[in-house]
């Protein structure tokens, strides 16, 4: 059982990503710096931060609006990381690796729901 949203593995995986994407977005053109490279951060930081406040809530409902506005910011990044690939700001290699980290964020964080929706009272 977990207590502090540090211990959920979808947050933990999520962390994970959002270093990645950084770690790319540092990669981009000076001229997107304002455009491209911001709308990753701010994505990516959303993952966390919803499920993180979610969790804060208590409350299932609430919780699961969190970690599906998490979901939309997961699909987000992914969007921008096509961008890139499509820009050529990276290859095909650095896209497939972020593009399935996501994707495994995504799979954690359904679970979680999943569980969530599981609790609500009968």
């Amino acid at each position: 059982m977990y207590k502090r949203f540090e211990d959920l593995k979808t947050w933990q995986l999520g962390r994970e990503f959002r270093k990645a994407t950084y770690q790319v977005s540092k990669l981009l053109p000076k001229s997107e710096q304002y455009n491209l490279t911001s709308q990753i951060r701010r994505a990516a930081i959303s993952i966390t931060a919803n499920i993180a406040e979610g969790h804060g809530r208590y409350y299932y409902q609430e919780n699961i609006q969190f970690c599906r506005i998490s979901r939309g910011s997961i699909n987000e990044v992914l969007d921008h990381l096509y961008t890139a690939l499509d820009e050529k700001y990276i290859n095909q290699q650095s896209f497939d690796k972020l593009y399935e980290q996501g994707r495994e964020v995504e799979r954690t964080l359904n679970g979680y729901i999943g569980y969530l929706e599981r609790q609500k009272p009968s």
